[in-house]
């Protein structure tokens, strides 16, 4: 209720003309009584028993003076009631002036005292004064839409509330507190808010911390959205070494021994040992051939541990390794290298019990062997090895000297076709089981019969989780985002190439000119 619709007074309002003074007042008075006592008209009319309206205090309260016959009083109580009567009639005529206004003042108080003790006795009716106030209105609790009466209420945003019906969206209990937090025209506890709105840590799991300006500063993973605080970069926090998600506090990621941690999802299907691997080697060998791309050489393919690997990369002279990111080779020099003969078994601090063997490598053909890390998913070891497998091909069919950013990046185009196979299959032309010359643009040649796959690869594809597929999705994700000029850079161009002039093209323009097409 605004302050322009009620008017708050601190004493009674009598409207007037202007301001009397008790002394005008007085003479007034005694010009009246001089008029009743020689017998003026308003004797008369009194007398007769007229009746004539009487005023005071507010121009819509009146009293009726009753008749009263003179006969039946006594001259002392006809002259005290003359008496009244001209004082009532002063003050009515004094009232009758409009648009002006005053005050009572003590003596008016005192008078009108008086003048209300003389009337006591008398028959007038009685007067209950009315309540003037400025009507509120119907106001609707927002919250269980029934009318708000008197009492007290809560205002937000034009809408109104019960104290009790003024509740947080969140948990549904009222708020009570002096502040609170506001979402378009939702109430929350300013806690329940917090719980809803603030980044959460994902590896800690607490609210992520503001960073020295005052804004919430987080880390989050390209791919799988992980938000975590930007802390956990350097506090030796566990990262899976296949789909980089940083260990949670309410998880456990499976050392593999050698530096590196696997996640539990990547672990479902990861391949451990060298047995384990050949029939996945031996699929991706038959991919190559439904391409035409058949390798007729025998190499060796062997799963080893990091230490390894490394060890192999600083003895070969040839290629050029995408460090620290190397997670396969193909060897062309004489070593000898330690691969994992049997896979180790699972316990609580680890995997334990693993089998090593070295194995003499003699170089046959251009290619002495294909080394991966063990321990990875089965999708990202076959992307690996399909990068390997295109690495041999190339070496083998006489593409000599190509710089990096072409060769990895043919090199990736093949890894990445073959992950689009696995996991959304259809959405290429793959390798017919009797020709390849479904093969469209995909395929190098396009009369040669192509082999089929193993049944081994035909159950994995058909047994697949939803987790392997979301993994396979990262892993061409990881190919396709690629910062480096040689792998992402290289792939980039090279697709481009492929998607224009189709894989056969764009493998003959490599030959000759030791670029992609333009």
């Amino acid at each position: 209720m605004s302050s322009s619709n009620v008017n708050h007074l601190s004493q009674p309002c009598i409207y007037g003309h202007v301001v009397s003074s008790y002394a005008e007042r007085k003479s007034r008075f005694m010009k009246w009584l001089s008029k009743l006592f020689k017998g003026g008209p308003s004797s008369r009319a009194v007398s007769t028993g007229e009746q004539q309206p009487q005023f005071l205090g507010d121009e819509n309260m009146a009293w009726r003076a009753p008749y009263r016959s003179v006969d039946d009083r006594t001259r002392n109580n006809k002259e005290k009631e003359e008496l009244d009567r001209a004082i009532a009639l002063s003050l009515a005529e004094d009232l009758k002036r409009p648009n002006g206004y005053r005050w009572r003042t003590d003596n008016d108080e005192d008078l009108a005292r008086s003048h209300h003790d003389s009337f006591n006795s008398a028959p007038y009716p009685s007067y209950v004064p009315r309540d003037y106030y400025h009507p509120r209105g119907y106001r609707t609790c927002a919250g269980c839409k029934r009318e708000i009466g008197y009492g007290n209420y809560l205002g937000c945003m034009g809408t109104f509330y019960h104290p009790e019906c003024f509740r947080c969206r969140a948990c549904g209990y009222p708020i009570t507190e002096h502040e609170f937090s506001l979402s378009g025209r939702d109430t929350y506890h300013k806690s329940c808010f917090k719980e809803l709105t603030h980044p959460k840590c994902e590896v800690c799991h607490q609210f992520i911390p503001t960073n020295g300006v005052g804004l919430i500063e987080y880390r989050c993973h390209p791919f799988w959205s992980q938000k975590y605080c930007p802390s956990h970069e350097h506090d030796n926090t566990a990262r899976c070494c296949s789909c980089e998600r940083l260990e949670s506090r309410n998880t456990t990621y499976i050392s593999l021994g050698d530096g590196r941690s696997l996640c539990l999802e990547c672990m479902e299907s990861a391949i451990m040992d060298t047995g384990d691997c050949q029939p996945l080697y031996h699929a991706i060998r038959d991919y190559y051939e439904g391409m035409n791309m058949r390798i007729d050489q025998q190499i060796p393919m062997l799963l080893v541990e990091r230490q390894a690997l490394n060890e192999a990369i600083e003895g070969e002279k040839h290629g050029f390794h995408h460090m620290p990111e190397t997670r396969g080779l193909c060897l062309s020099e004489e070593q000898t290298v330690t691969s994992i003969l049997k896979r180790p078994r699972m316990e609580r601090r680890g995997l334990v019990g693993i089998r090593t063997q070295p194995q003499k490598l003699i170089r046959r053909c251009e290619v002495t062997a294909i080394l991966v890390l063990y321990g990875l998913p089965r999708l990202l070891t076959g992307a690996i090895l399909a990068h390997e497998l295109m690495h041999g091909w190339l070496r083998l069919n006489d593409y000599r000297n190509l710089r990096p950013e072409v060769e990895e990046g043919i090199c990736q185009v093949l890894s990445y076709m073959w992950l689009e196979s696995e996991v959304i299959p259809g959405t290429r032309s793959m390798p017919s089981t009797s020709t390849a010359s479904s093969s469209s643009t995909w395929s190098y040649g396009s009369t040669s019969t192509a082999s089929s796959s193993s049944s081994w690869s035909a159950s994995k594809k058909g047994g697949r989780s939803s987790v392997e597929n979301k993994l396979g999705e990262f892993f061409m994700h990881q190919i396709a985002h690629d910062a480096s000029p040689a792998y992402g850079g290289g792939y980039r161009a090279a697709m481009a190439a492929v998607n224009k002039y189709g894989l056969r093209r764009t493998l003959d323009h490599i030959r000759y000119t030791g670029t992609f097409p333009e």
